[in-house]
C-alpha cells in the first residue's frame, strides 16, 4: 500500500456560483478565489496545501469536481464557499456521491463594505451572506456530516478552526486502507480489548490482522552484530544510559537484546507495510523481553500501539500522531494506572509497564533495567521519565457492540508532587477536568477503557471533527461537564444512534 507524503497532500477548495449574472462577473468570482488560495497558502496556518478548483456553476460540474475528489489520493478533503447566490439542488447528485471529509467555510472576499461606492453589482458578486445560507439548508436537508467554519479567510480563529479540521481530515486520510498487526491475541478474559474488526474496517477504513510472535522473532534473528552494535552507540548518543547498560557494562548484553529486539520489529512492520501494532505480555515465545524500548521508540516515529492486544486504542493513537504532526507536545499511549486521592488535590498516576512514548518526555529521558515481575521473561531494559505540565487529553475508542464512542477527557498535568526514585517506568500525572469525582465517574458511565491516547497536542476540537468525518458518537468530559446532564446525554444518544441510520445521517 503506498501512501501520500506531506507534502502532496491537498485541500480542494470548490466555489459556487451561476450563469444568472454573466461572464464578467464570473472571471471576478475566479480571480477571487485565486487570490483567496494563494494569501491562505502563504498564511502557513494550515497543514496542506489548498488548491483552487475551477468555479462551479452547474450539477455536471459538481459531480465531476466530487467525483475527481473522490478518485484523487493526494485530496484529503474539500473546502465549499459560495461566493455568490448558487442554486443549492444544483450541489444534490454531486454531495451525494462526495466521500471525502467537507468543510463550509462562510466567508466572503472583501471584508469590510465600501459604503460610498456599494451598488448592485457589487451586492451581485458578493453574495455569500445568503449564498451560503442556501447551501447550508441542503446540507442539512442532505444530513451531511461537515464542520462549518465562520469568518474572514484573514481572520487568524477561522484559519485556525480550519487548520484543525484539516488535521482532522489528514487522520482520517491515513487511516484509510491502513494495516495494524495484532502480534498475538489480546490479554485473557480482557473485556475493553475486544471489539468487532469487521464493523471497524467498514466504519474506519483500517484493517487489523493477527500474527504470531513467530512471525516477528523471524525478523529478530536475522538482526546482525553490527546492526546491533550501531544502534547500542546511537543509544548512548541520545539517552542517559545507565552505566550497566553502556558498552563495558555488565548488562550491556541485555541492551543489545532490547536492540535486536527493535531492530527485528521495524523490519518486520516495514515489510508488512503497518502502521502500527499489538503486543502482549502473554505472548513472548521467542522473545527474550517484553518489548519496552522498542515499542516506545516506534511510536516516538509515528506508530500507532495497543498494549495487551489493544487495536483500537492502536490506531486512535496512529490517528492522533497524524493530526499532531508538526505541532507542539507528544503524544502517546497511557493507562490509568493508580490514584493519589488526598482529597484536597487528588491525582491521577498514568504509565505502563513499559510503553509510554518518548515524545511525551520532559527533558533527556535514562534508558534503565528494571525486573517487571510479570510476562516470564528476562528483565526488558526501558527509558525511564516524567511528563511536563501541561494541558493535555486522554482519549478512548470503545466497542459498544451497535457502535463505536470516542470518550475524550480534558486534563491537566503537573509534575510529580515528590520525586519517585523507586518506579522504574515512564510516567505522567494529572488532575482531570472538570474535577476529579466527575471526570472519574462520567468515564466510567460512558464506558471508557483503561488505555488511551494521551496527547498535549491533539485538542477536544480536533477529535470532535475527526469523530464527525468518521460519522461516531462523541463524548467529552471537560471544564463545563456536569455529571447528571452527561448521563442524560448518554441516554438520549442511545436512542439517536438507535435511530440515525434511518435518518441517513451515518
Amino acid at each position: 500500500m503506498q501512501t501520500t507524503s506531506d507534502e502532496q497532500q491537498e485541500l480542494w477548495f470548490l466555489t459556487g456560483s451561476q450563469h444568472l449574472y454573466g461572464p464578467e462577473a464570473l472571471r471576478q468570482v475566479a480571480d477571487n478565489v485565486q487570490q483567496l488560495v494563494q494569501a491562505v497558502n502563504g498564511f502557513g496556518r494550515i497543514p496542506v496545501k489548498l488548491v483552487s478548483k475551477p468555479v462551479l456553476t452547474g450539477p455536471e460540474e459538481v459531480l465531476k469536481a466530487c467525483n475527481d475528489a473522490n478518485s484523487d489520493s493526494k485530496c484529503v478533503g474539500v473546502i465549499l464557499w459560495m461566493h455568490t447566490f448558487s442554486p443549492a439542488k444544483m450541489w444534490i447528485t454531486g454531495l451525494r456521491a462526495l466521500r471525502k471529509p467537507m468543510l463550509h467555510w462562510h466567508t466572503q472576499f472583501n471584508r469590510m463594505l465600501p459604503w460610498a461606492t456599494i451598488d448592485m453589482d457589487f451586492m451581485n458578486l458578493n453574495q455569500a451572506a445568503h449564498g451560503d445560507r442556501e447551501a447550508g439548508f441542503l446540507h442539512t436537508r442532505l444530513r451531511l456530516p461537515r464542520k462549518v467554519v465562520v469568518g474572514h479567510w484573514t481572520d487568524q480563529e477561522a484559519l485556525d478552526r480550519v487548520a484543525t479540521w484539516t488535521r482532522a481530515a489528514l487522520g482520517w486520510a491515513d487511516l484509510q486502507g491502513a494495516r495494524f498487526a495484532r502480534i498475538g491475541d489480546n490479554m485473557r478474559y480482557v473485556a475493553v480489548t475486544e471489539g468487532d474488526k469487521v464493523a471497524a474496517e467498514a466504519k474506519f477504513g483500517f484493517s487489523v490482522n493477527g500474527y504470531g510472535v513467530g512471525d516477528v522473532v523471524k525478523f529478530v534473528n536475522e538482526v546482525s552484530d553490527a546492526q546491533i552494535t550501531a544502534l547500542t552507540s546511537e543509544y548512548e548518543g541520545r539517552y542517559n544510559v545507565a552505566r550497566p547498560l553502556r558498552k563495558g557494562g555488565d548488562r550491556h548484553e541485555s541492551l543489545r537484546d532490547g536492540a535486536r529486539i527493535e531492530l527485528g520489529l521495524r523490519a518486520f512492520l516495514k515489510d508488512g507495510n503497518f502502521k502500527g501494532f499489538t503486543t502482549t505480555f502473554e505472548d513472548l515465545h521467542g522473545l527474550k523481553q517484553l518489548p519496552g524500548l522498542a515499542v516506545q521508540r516506534l511510536m516516538a516515529d509515528g506508530l500507532g500501539f495497543g498494549a495487551e492486544g489493544d487495536w483500537k486504542t492502536c490506531a486512535m493513537l496512529r490517528a492522533a500522531k497524524t493530526m499532531a504532526k508538526g505541532l507542539p507536545g507528544g503524544t502517546s499511549f497511557m493507562e490509568d494506572y493508580t490514584y493519589h486521592l488526598n482529597p484536597a488535590d487528588p491525582l491521577v498516576l498514568g504509565s505502563h509497564m513499559l510503553e509510554i512514548c518518548e515524545s511525551i518526555a520532559e527533558g533527556q529521558a535514562s534508558l534503565e533495567i528494571h525486573p517487571l515481575g510479570i510476562g516470564g521473561k528476562a528483565d526488558p531494559v526501558r527509558l525511564v521519565f516524567n511528563a511536563p505540565a501541561g494541558a493535555a487529553i486522554n482519549a478512548s475508542l470503545i466497542d459498544l457492540g451497535n457502535r463505536f464512542r470516542l470518550i475524550v477527557n480534558e486534563v491537566d498535568a503537573i509534575a510529580p508532587p515528590e520525586p519517585l526514585p523507586k518506579l522504574p517506568v515512564a510516567r505522567a500525572v494529572w488532575r482531570c477536568r472538570p474535577d476529579f469525582k466527575t471526570a472519574c465517574a462520567g468515564w466510567i458511565y460512558s464506558g471508557g477503557a483503561h488505555h488511551t491516547v494521551y496527547s498535549y497536542a491533539v485538542t477536544v476540537e480536533h477529535l470532535r471533527d475527526f469523530a464527525e468525518i468518521a460519522g461516531v458518537e462523541l463524548v467529552t468530559i471537560g471544564s463545563g461537564t456536569e455529571l447528571q446532564e452527561l448521563r442524560q446525554t448518554l441516554r438520549n444518544n442511545e436512542v439517536y444512534y438507535h435511530l440515525a441510520p434511518g435518518l441517513g445521517q451515518i
